[in-house]
């Protein structure tokens, strides 16, 4: 869990990074031309799956591949590093209420004070962050829309992904689902680079390497062995950990400042998710039989 914290929670400074000299569409496309070559390596002799699955398996491509990553890079060229990484750090709220729809898990009264809070410590991140700004370390309020946009796809992704995985397998549903998302970004991205000019530096080239090889095929692969081998509550805690790892990245990177009400809506936040997921412990007489 930790290590997929460090994986998950430098992906936004990364992302950042690749987006100073690569336009969004074409950054997703080819970090995805990194990662599904793998997934299929990896899947090679286990990729057959139901016909039935099928349109299953593809939706969720373009839901977590297309709509998810393509919303992040939007929200991450329009936020600054730091503001991205807590906001992406919603992910949590998202599946508790995923979950409560989906797998019909109730959700008590703490839950919902807890997603309250920390869409208000959003509000105090995005004011904090100071007032938007053309370059790359501004926050815009289309950047915060786009990072949240994110944040509900992929937590839906990593609900269903694992739910599908249940029945079809690890590896081919990654991998066929990863492939649906880059073919439906293709054409996007073919479009923004006719149109665009964009430069492959040695800088980007190993933040795609990192996106696609670390972020893409590791942490999927790990976020889905975690939810097997524990609780989905306690796995989900792993995105608490990664606004530490983010920020801590973001301010030595970009000079982030990181003001009092920046500070106040990160532990805001924080303390939201906390709530979010907390499970009310049973009373003594409830865990001791009587005799």
């Amino acid at each position: 869990m930790l290590l997929l914290a460090i994986m998950w929670g430098l992906s936004i400074p990364i992302t950042k990074l690749g987006l100073e000299t690569i336009p969004p569409l074409t950054l997703t496309a080819l970090r995805f031309l990194v990662a599904v070559p793998l997934f299929l390596l990896l899947a090679a002799g286990r990729l057959r799956v139901p016909w039935q699955a099928v349109p299953s398996i593809v939706a969720l491509g373009l839901m977590g591949i297309t709509m998810g990553n393509v919303a992040q890079s939007f929200g991450v060229q329009g936020t600054s590093a730091s503001v991205g990484t807590i906001i992406s750090a919603t992910i949590p709220i998202f599946i508790v209420i995923f979950a409560a729809v989906r797998l019909k898990q109730p959700v008590a009264g703490r839950q919902w004070i807890g997603l309250l809070a920390a869409f208000g410590g959003i509000a105090l991140v995005a004011v904090g962050s100071g007032p938007a700004v053309d370059d790359l370390s501004g926050t815009t309020a289309a950047g915060v829309a786009w990072m949240l946009v994110s944040a509900v796809a992929i937590a839906f992704y990593y609900v269903w992904s694992a739910e599908l995985s249940g029945k079809y397998g690890t590896l081919p549903v990654a991998a066929w689902n990863a492939l649906a998302g880059l073919v439906a970004i293709l054409p996007l991205a073919g479009r923004e680079m006719a149109n665009e000019s964009f430069e492959i530096t040695t800088q980007a080239l190993w933040a795609i390497l990192y996106l696609g090889v670390m972020v893409t095929v590791a942490g999927l692969l790990l976020w889905l062995y975690l939810l097997r081998a524990v609780p989905a509550r306690i796995a989900a805690s792993v995105q608490y950990l990664q606004p530490v790892f983010g920020i801590g990245a973001a301010a030595m990177m970009f000079g982030d400042h990181l003001g009092l009400m920046f500070a106040s809506g990160v532990v805001m936040i924080l303390a939201g998710l906390a709530l979010a997921v907390a499970n009310r412990r049973p009373a003594p007489e409830e865990t001791v039989p009587h005799e």
